[in-house]
């Protein structure tokens, strides 16, 4: 990250981070470089430190210089997708032997991550309640090397106070890494908070027109940061200079965009919470969410992100989910549209039996920037008013 974008607000950085105009020509947004080669000045003599677009894209440096900008780290990587940054991540920080202490409350595919692929290769991991610090720090052993944190978490959006258990981490030698996708840097700064590692899914916010497919990885270490880049291009799981370039094109808006997300994800939230078929209403706006204090503590807003429990179980959630018009059945979340589903059947399915598994009875939303009235009015038909 240039020490000239230290002092610039977010709203600049996010125009104009890694966004400079190009030298040839001018262009103001930086050119799609659909390049996988480059001409060498001799053996060795690299124009710019490009030679391969695996190892170095332009279009992916725009991307990765913006995303540090935007997180306040010194480093930033783009990967292929999420996942593809989560596996690069603990590849580099761990080996066989080694603990981490996982959410117990996560995106299904990352437990999945942990469970089924990173257990394999002799790396041990425990679930904690990350909302309460004192959960994390019994869960950790002589062998922990990483605390891994979801705030909000994805689906119950629980909160975890992130200078707290940065604190107990360090404390443990361990690094703690934050998946901030619900968050966005516009509403949370996790390495401003005492995190190591920040992890993103740039399909949702940071992309914002569900267009893309994206993960980035953002620290605020300089060493840490050379070992990640070189696993990066060790694995080869590198973001394409078109999903860069889409990306970069998605965090000029995202201050706006958070901000409309936010504002309706509220309305919806407290209408929620006054129908007579909701039991309850998880969103850490409301004063009564248990992580509200500290939310309003370390995060700008609340976000898009509101899951809500119905009264009639299991069947009753999914035909909520089946009679949305205006929000779209599907997974994902972080687009300017807004979307319904019901995640132990969808975007949590592989964590039932777990510890993680969530409630039946549970819907999450993705509140877009839609005009809320109308979002509104959905909800409320889907629920038979």
């Amino acid at each position: 990250m240039s020490d000239r974008h230290i002092s610039q607000h977010f709203e600049t950085l996010a125009i104009h981070a890694g966004n400079t105009a190009d030298p040839l020509t001018g262009a103001v947004v930086p050119p799609i470089y659909q390049v996988s080669t480059y001409k060498q000045d001799g053996v060795g003599g690299l124009r710019g430190g490009y030679e391969y677009s695996r190892s170095a894209n332009p279009t992916r440096t725009a991307l990765e210089e913006n995303l540090a900008a935007l997180e306040g780290g010194r480093r930033g990587l783009a990967f292929a997708s999420g996942l593809a940054a989560e596996d690069c991540l603990l590849r580099t920080l761990l080996s066989p032997g080694d603990h981490v202490v996982i959410p117990n409350d996560a995106y299904g595919g990352t437990f999945r991550l942990f469970a089924k692929v990173v257990a394999r290769w002799g790396v041990e991991w425990s679930v904690a309640d990350t909302s309460d610090p004192a959960a994390v720090r019994a869960a950790l052993t002589p062998k922990t090397k990483v605390v891994w944190v979801e705030t909000p978490s994805n689906p119950l959006l629980g909160i975890t106070d992130i200078a707290a258990v940065a604190q107990i981490a360090r404390d443990a030698g361990a690094r703690l890494v934050v998946d901030n996708t619900f968050a966005t840097p516009y509403l949370q700064q996790p390495i401003a908070l005492g995190a190591d590692v920040v992890v993103h899914s740039l399909t949702k916010y940071m992309g914002g027109h569900s267009d893309v497919v994206g993960g980035a990885l953002i620290t605020g270490d300089p060493e840490l940061g050379e070992e990640l880049a070189y696993h990066q291009n060790a694995m080869g799981a590198v973001a394409g200079p078109f999903d860069s370039w889409l990306v970069l094109r998605g965090t000029k808006t995202l201050p706006v965009r958070m901000d409309r997300h936010s504002e309706n994800a509220t309305k919806v939230a407290d209408m929620l919470s006054r129908h007579a078929r909701v039991t309850s209403v998880l969103y850490p706006g409301l004063p009564e969410h248990p992580g509200h204090e500290v939310a309003a503590k370390q995060m700008r807003s609340f976000g898009g992100m509101v899951s809500f429990r119905v009264e009639g179980g299991e069947e009753a959630a999914v035909e909520v989910c089946n009679r949305a018009e205006v929000f779209t059945l599907g997974e994902s979340l972080g687009g300017v549209e807004s979307l319904i589903e019901h995640p132990g059947r969808m975007t949590h399915a592989s964590v039932v039996g777990s510890a993680l598994e969530v409630p039946g009875d549970l819907v999450r939303l993705s509140v877009g920037i839609e005009n809320v009235d109308d979002l509104l009015e959905d909800l409320q038909q889907a629920l038979g008013r």
